[in-house]
């Protein structure tokens, strides 16, 4: 495959991502003009979609295109780090979404909210991974 076309449809992937952004800060329900960006993007439905939920899911997607992209672009051989494994990009963002998920629940459980602190833990942690593991 030509790296024209590979490029042409990754860019198209990354335009289709920001529609999709896009389109969920729309959903977001406004009140008097201000934005409620913690309520229900579908009131009445099945599950509890929140702006926060939805953006999380969009961020792993988003993620996976931009290490998909990276992978085919500039391929990575394995590196041995502090653990003692070989690892390569994509091995350490799965170690680093696992890790941080942990990060996170225990941040809840055992401090509660806010959970901003938990999320920068789990960005500090998921840099550590990335230069060291």
């Amino acid at each position: 495959m030509r790296r024209s076309s590979l490029n042409t449809g990754f860019v198209a992937a990354a335009l289709l991502m920001l529609a999709v952004l896009a389109w969920l800060v729309l959903l977001v329900p406004a009140e008097d003009g201000v934005r409620e960006w913690t309520g229900a993007l579908n009131p009445g439905g099945w599950m509890a979609w929140t702006f926060p939920t939805a953006f999380f899911f969009w961020v792993i997607a988003a993620l996976l295109l931009f290490f998909t992209w990276l992978a085919i672009r500039s391929p990575e051989t394995p590196r041995k780090g502090l653990l003692g494994i070989w690892t390569t990009r994509g091995d350490r963002l799965f170690i680093s979404l696992l890790g941080s998920a942990f990060i996170n629940l225990a941040w809840l459980g055992l401090g509660g909210q806010p959970a901003w602190g938990g999320l920068i833990v789990s960005l500090i942690y998921a840099a550590a991974v990335f230069r060291w593991v």
